[in-house]
């Protein structure tokens, strides 16, 4: 009897888990034949969700117990449930049926796996077996088994020939058996859980970026999730039995080994390093493997790459300064701005006058050399804080030629011949010439990190069929290595280990390549040496047409400069320092181009005035001239609708911002 209730037990209870845990896959026909199924199961079944609301019962169970059909429904409340047996007095006499129900519920909430047998108010005597569900509620078996006692019982009563303590032992013993049947199924189930829960561990383990590993006090490995390739390249992820000196490789053991020891000694420390030869950085993460009488019998590990992580934070605290440099040379950028604009203005007033001597010439040219130098330090403050973005704008591109030129010639050693050829028929180009001049003299000082002996650097311009400016620059050095070739134009990479030099440092190069529309290409020389060459595309442009401009500025020795500067373009100008005669000038009609200072007197700005004119002449170009760096708010939001140019500046400069807002 014993073995069939425990045969009749076992499918029982798979039976009902599989349905808990289908139910919602399962369609209305197959639900039904579930149900039926279960229906004709001798033995009553229930299944509670965490809720203590009731999800499937069979047949079975009204009728043993019989519940009202709202009970024995899907939501069935467990504690009404309850109530209604207690009442009934299937618990037997009860003083406080309220106290009963919430100590039985609160049981129910905190459910674990069980076997009794009871006698009801009807001289019925059960079994009842329950066991959690994975998911949360529980599912219980109720046996009839009545007439398994009642035939224990007339086994005593007939057996006069049997000692009372045989009987009593032999009762004993069928009912460990049931009792030890269902603990049984309930550990088989259990089992079962476990190794579910176990294998959704190693797979949300292997599925995670980073790698997970434990070794013991000797440093041996005891499990991986098998992902320390990802973080250290070229090592096996076979390691469980290794040692971390074999495992992780001698360099990387010897960055982690003080944490492990303090981790050894109950500390949790977690280290960041740079794995130089795989070009990346990685942070570990120590936690003390505790055991139950409180020793440390090992250490667990959590290894992730954090190099975009660090990148992110150096790109901050980059960020961080530039703002702070901004901030401090605004107001000296703005001053020293016009000061060198008035320098730049006379020293070109100068130059063009008739028999000046040779030396004077000579100082002429390093007084701009200077202006020019002061400019470009202010320059470089006040954009610390903001992202490099392109800047196309009229270039005079034979000037352009001589200046880039110029500029790498004073950097070149005495061992190495510098050659440019400008191959390009066109006078003006609209091209970002600061930008342009930045990328091609960081590949002139790269070649020249390459030449290591005597050698020569080739820098050509031309235009090629696909109809885009080529920049070409070639050397007679080593060349490129093929890692080179693979990875130059990638961020931060070097082909000196020993970080010496300066690198390839190509992503500048890059950055100004596909800013402009275009692409750079790396190569080999057949002769020897590396060629690079930044392709974007070719717009030739023609100078401004002359008119009349309009000229507002409050410093009288500014307006005196930038005046010289039109009337040399060719345009007649009409001068102002008042927004208000501004506007009346310009409503005359003949004005043809305003150029206004930002920040004019009485607290009026020159981007009042443009948004004024683009009402009333939305055909009139206008340039705003400022002597405050870009971070300026002012600035950042007058840039935003119209061309800037900032103080100091040259002829050519003012020539190119005014093509580039007629064009727009």
């Amino acid at each position: 009897m014993l073995r069939n209730l425990a045969s009749l037990s076992r499918p029982c209870r798979a039976l009902a888990t599989c349905y808990t845990y289908q139910m919602s896959l399962i369609s209305p026909p197959h639900e039904t034949l579930t149900q039926a199924g279960l229906n004709l199961i001798k033995q009553a079944i229930s299944i509670y969700d965490q809720n203590l609301r009731l999800v499937l019962a069979n047949l079975q169970f009204q009728r043993m117990f019989d519940l009202p059909k709202s009970l024995v429904e899907p939501g069935g409340s467990f504690e009404e449930t309850l109530r209604v047996l207690a009442e009934r007095g299937d618990y037997g006499e009860l003083e406080d049926v309220e106290g009963f129900l919430a100590e039985r519920v609160a049981q129910a909430k905190a459910f674990t796996p069980h076997y009794f047998e009871r006698t009801r108010a009807n001289g019925t005597t059960i079994s009842v077996e329950g066991s959690p569900l994975q998911g949360g509620g529980w599912v219980a078996v109720y046996s009839d088994i009545t007439e398994l006692k009642t035939q224990e019982a007339l086994l005593r009563s007939r057996s006069v020939n049997l000692s009372e303590e045989l009987i009593s032992r032999s009762e004993e013993l069928a009912s460990a058996n049931r009792t030890l049947t269902a603990t049984v199924i309930t550990l088989e189930e259990t089992k079962h859980q476990l190794l579910a829960s176990q294998a959704r561990l190693n797979l949300t383990n292997s599925m995670i970026p980073a790698h997970i590993a434990r070794v013991n006090c000797d440093g041996i490995y005891t499990y991986t999730n098998h992902k320390l390739s990802s973080i250290v390249p070229g090592r096996s992820n076979e390691i469980v039995g290794k040692h971390m000196t074999e495992a992780l490789g001698q360099e990387v053991f010897e960055k982690i080994s003080d944490a492990f020891a303090a981790t050894l000694e109950g500390d949790a420390p977690v280290v960041e390093f740079e794995h130089k030869d795989a070009g990346r950085h990685n942070r570990v993460a120590f936690t003390p493997d505790i055991d139950e009488n409180g020793t440390i019998v090992g250490a667990y590990l959590l290894s992730a790459n954090v190099t975009e992580q660090v990148r992110a934070r150096q790109a901050l605290a980059h960020t961080k300064r530039r703002e702070l440099a901004s901030q401090l040379t605004s107001g000296l950028a703005h001053d020293f701005g016009n000061l060198l604009t008035i320098i730049l203005g006379e020293q070109d007033r100068l130059s063009r006058l008739d028999g000046l001597p040779e030396e004077a010439t000579q100082f002429l040219e390093t007084i701009k050399s200077a202006a020019r130098r002061g400019g470009d330090l202010i320059a470089g403050l006040g954009e610390l804080d903001a992202q490099r973005s392109i800047n196309i704008r009229l270039t005079d591109f034979a000037g352009f030629v001589k200046q880039t030129t110029l500029l790498a010639k004073a950097a070149l050693p005495d061992r190495i011949v510098l050659t440019v050829q400008n191959n390009v028929a066109a006078s003006h180009l609209m091209i970002d010439a600061g930008f342009a001049q930045d990328a091609l003299l960081n590949l002139v000082l790269n070649a020249i990190d390459a030449v290591e002996d005597a050698g020569e650097i080739t820098v050509t311009a031309s235009v090629d069929a696909a109809n885009f400016l080529n920049f070409c620059v070639e050397d007679t050095g080593t060349g490129f290595s093929q890692d080179a070739l693979s990875n130059a134009l990638a961020p931060f990479f070097t082909s000196k280990s020993d970080r010496a030099g300066r690198g390839l440092g190509l992503s500048t190069t890059f950055d100004f390549a596909r800013s402009s529309g275009g692409t750079v290409r790396l190569a080999n020389c057949k002769a020897g040496g590396g060629q690079v060459s930044i392709l974007v595309p070719y717009l030739p442009a023609e100078p401004v047409v002359p008119g009349v401009v309009l000229l507002v500025e409050d410093n009288v020795n500014i307006r005196q400069t930038v005046r010289g500067y039109l009337r040399r373009m060719g345009h007649a100008v009409v001068e102002t320092d008042s927004v208000d005669e501004a506007k009346k000038l310009a409503a005359l009609g003949d004005v043809t181009f305003v150029v206004t200072d930002l920040m004019l007197k009485n607290g009026e700005t020159g981007f009042a005035l443009a948004e004024h004119l683009r009402k009333s002449r939305s055909d009139l170009p206008v340039l705003i001239i400022t002597g405050r760096p870009p971070g300026d708010p002012q600035c950042k939001a007058a840039a935003h609708a119209y061309p800037f140019l900032h103080k100091p500046f040259e002829f050519d400069a003012l020539a190119a911002k005014m093509n580039e807002a007629t064009i727009k």
